[in-house]
């Protein structure tokens, strides 16, 4: 083969260090090693805040008392009004702030929530580092 022949060589790239790598554990596996320090669990925060705002179904809370609270202002009851869609943002804005948090309590107690998170990438367990 001569110089302008070109070729069809792919360059290896460097290859990933082993605990940089997600692993895919059983659940079992799993709720044994976490509390012992066996992995280490990289979260995605938007996914986990969108995963968690609809498996609590939040919406569905947080809509309804936001109109409760809007209606209840505008018929003279200022105050209770105002708390509840206070109580209503403030609702959200702590979903959103603990969603990491939050997943991980489910996943600790629903097999379905763990391989849910693996699945949609919410959630990656790489193996800790020694």
């Amino acid at each position: 083969m001569d110089e302008t022949t070109p070729t069809n060589e792919v360059s290896a790239a460097p290859a990933a260090e082993p605990e940089n790598l997600a692993v895919a554990v059983p659940y079992e596996e799993f709720l044994a090693g976490l509390p012992v320090g066996r992995f280490r669990l990289i979260v995605n925060p938007d996914r986990a805040y969108k995963y968690v705002r609809h498996r609590m179904f939040l919406n569905g809370i947080s809509i309804p008392l936001l109109g409760t609270g809007i209606s209840l202002a505008l018929v003279g009851y200022m105050w209770p009004g105002v708390i509840i869609c206070l109580f209503a943002w403030g609702l959200r804005r702590f979903v959103k702030h603990q969603a990491a948090k939050i997943l991980l309590h489910l996943v600790q107690n629903d097999a379905k929530v763990y391989y849910d998170s693996i699945e949609f990438e919410i959630m990656e367990v790489r193996l800790a580092q020694d």
